[in-house]
């Protein structure tokens, strides 16, 4: 058996930072899932609590989406920086696919409401498609 010490100096050395980083990271992430909240027309939680699918699914497209992107940031940092400035760029290009889809199927938030899975489906795989994009152009 080898020796554990090494691991547990190495754990030691570098809790620190990996606490840091990652805090960061789900600050960023919870910041930019509330914005998300905040800016778009219809009321998510709200929706959710009572049962429509077609809110869980965008916003559950939402969180993957800016999760994604900041996961490679956070794979490929260089420091905090890195994680929270990405994080930003992430929030505007998930914006702009809710607006680009809109514009695309007409009323999305209407369609949200009104429990439209279809038009909820295509706005999460939107989004999670743009964060794929996003997440290898930042790890690029």
């Amino acid at each position: 058996m080898t020796d554990p010490a090494p691991v547990i100096q190495s754990l030691f050395a570098g809790l620190p930072i990996f606490m840091l980083h990652l805090g960061s990271a789900t600050a960023a992430w919870a910041l930019a899932l509330a914005l998300y909240v905040w800016i778009t027309p219809h009321r998510e939680f709200a929706l959710i609590r009572e049962g429509n699918m077609a809110a869980a699914v965008s916003f559950g497209g939402a969180a993957i989406g800016l999760a994604l992107p900041l996961a490679f940031c956070l794979a490929a940092s260089v420091n905090v920086w890195d994680v929270l400035i990405w994080g930003s760029v992430t929030l505007i290009l998930q914006l702009i696919a809710f607006r680009a889809v809109d514009l695309l199927i007409g009323n999305l938030s209407k369609r949200i409401e009104e429990n439209e899975v279809a038009a909820a489906t295509f706005l999460a795989m939107t989004k999670i498609a743009l964060a794929c994009l996003n997440a290898a152009a930042v790890a690029g």
